[in-house]
């Protein structure tokens, strides 16, 4: 680990840039910081989402997730750093197929609700999507490793799943979204 830091401010950014991890400068606004920023983000609400009651089974996969997005920032910030693997996003999909064959196929879509957790889950896995979103902006102009998008992409897929199992345990249910109430009743 790097220098621990012992004062919070340094005024290195009052001029707009930040440093990254190999020590080279770059505006705030860049893709790259905006890439490990939203990552951040995203690691900050699921941050919000273990506040709550969730399960310890759900708990724990959702702090080893922390840490990996840790680790992807890592990756983000330090151009040509590997720290997120194939490994990590086979454990997501064992994770996502564990929570997604006891949940009944869905039919409609359902509305980011179901209580409070499951609502939080849904606006972790919408952080997660602009998390992705960024990095492939990102990948546009800088190389990026795949592997930091497919882990984005496939966590995205299991918020979803875990935000239905959250609002089944809840008792909330799902909220399906009503898209017939657009229809105009038939004249009579």
């Amino acid at each position: 680990m790097g220098n621990r830091l012992s004062k919070i401010y340094t005024r290195t950014g009052d001029d707009g840039t930040t440093g990254l991890g190999d020590g080279s400068r770059v505006r705030k606004d860049s893709a790259r910081v905006n890439a490990y920023g939203t990552v951040d983000e995203l690691n900050s609400t699921i941050g919000m989402l273990l506040a709550q009651d969730v399960g310890d089974d759900i708990a724990e996969h959702l702090t080893q997730i922390q840490h990996d997005l840790f680790d992807l920032g890592g990756e983000l910030c330090i151009p040509g750093m590997a720290m997120v693997f194939d490994a990590d996003i086979e454990r997501l999909e064992n994770v996502l197929d564990q929570y997604n064959d006891d949940l009944p196929p869905l039919k409609d879509f359902i509305l980011p609700a179901g209580g409070m957790a499951a609502a939080t889950c849904h606006l972790a896995r919408t952080v997660c999507r602009r998390a992705e979103r960024e990095v492939v902006t990102l990948a546009d102009h800088e190389t990026v490793r795949a592997e930091a998008t497919r882990y984005l992409n496939r966590l995205s897929d299991l918020l979803f799943v875990l935000a239905r199992v959250l609002a089944r345990r809840s008792g909330h249910g799902e909220v399906l979204w009503q898209h017939e109430r657009r229809k105009k009743p038939a004249a009579t």
